[in-house]
């Protein structure tokens, strides 16, 4: 596997750590639909969060947060729409990002930013 790879799912692993130590039960990972990959979808109380985990080793050029752009918002909503539809119970959904920095000594800082983006925004 491409080092880069092995990158995306330590930073993956490292923020599904960090919402179950928060709260949130992991009901899925690396959910595939159409063209859309949702990273990690987890559930908090009565809402049904939709993560993108971001990852990069250095922000010089750009913050992890900031390479979600408009296309992957969509296929994030469409995605979203089609797992929601499938459950059996009625939740808020909310969109998530998780930004993984790697820090010059190798530390990983998680970032959570909450309601990141709404469906009608896009």
């Amino acid at each position: 596997m491409a080092e880069h790879n092995d990158f995306g799912k330590l930073a993956e692993d490292a923020a599904c750590t960090f919402l179950e130590s928060n709260c949130y039960d992991i009901l899925e990972r690396n959910f595939r639909f159409l063209k859309a990959e949702v990273d990690i979808i987890a559930k908090t109380e009565n809402t049904l969060v939709i993560v993108e985990v971001k990852a990069r080793s250095d922000n010089h050029f750009i913050n992890p947060e900031d390479a979600v752009n408009k296309k992957k918002m969509r296929l994030l909503v469409a995605a979203a729409d089609e797992y929601s539809q499938s459950l059996k119970e009625d939740l808020d959904v909310r969109f998530d990002i998780i930004s993984v920095l790697k820090t010059k000594q190798n530390i990983l800082e998680i970032k959570h930013i909450k309601d990141a983006f709404q469906s009608y925004e896009i």
